[in-house]
């Protein structure tokens, strides 16, 4: 078991040193040793939970949600109905997303096609100005 200090895990994960401070002020990092001058040091289960944190974030889950998953990741055997009911919401969430950025793809498509064919004016920043439905 390793202790690493604050600038070393924020070189190791690409965190600033100000995220691992907020991440232990709001409880999502738990059980920070600290030296008698009051030095952070992290040990590997602490590496662990900002990994798991970081993945969690490129999910798209919140840090309330994050934090929730932290606390269900401690008896995943009883939380996986909970951890299920909480992926099912962010899938739904994400499937939106994507329907939105398809949305604006098309779109943006559309403005480009039109700038092309265009002569006079610029049809992008006039749909833009104008909404997209304009120009259909």
């Amino acid at each position: 078991m390793s202790d690493y200090r604050i600038g070393d895990i924020g070189k190791q994960l690409g965190l600033s040193t100000d995220a691992l401070r907020y991440y232990e002020k709001i409880g999502l990092l738990q059980n920070i040793s600290r030296t008698a001058s009051g030095i952070r040091i992290y040990s590997d289960k602490n590496i662990s939970c900002l990994k798991f944190i970081q993945r969690a974030q490129k999910m798209n889950f919140t840090l309330a949600e994050i934090k929730d998953l932290l606390q269900m990741r401690e008896d995943p055997q009883h939380a996986r109905a909970e951890v299920r009911e909480l992926s099912h919401r962010k899938l739904a969430e994400i499937e939106t997303h994507l329907q939105d950025l398809t949305t604006l793809r098309n779109e943006l498509t559309l403005l480009m096609n039109l700038c092309t064919g265009s002569k006079n004016g610029c049809p992008i920043i006039e749909g833009i100005e104008e909404g997209i439905e304009d120009k259909e």
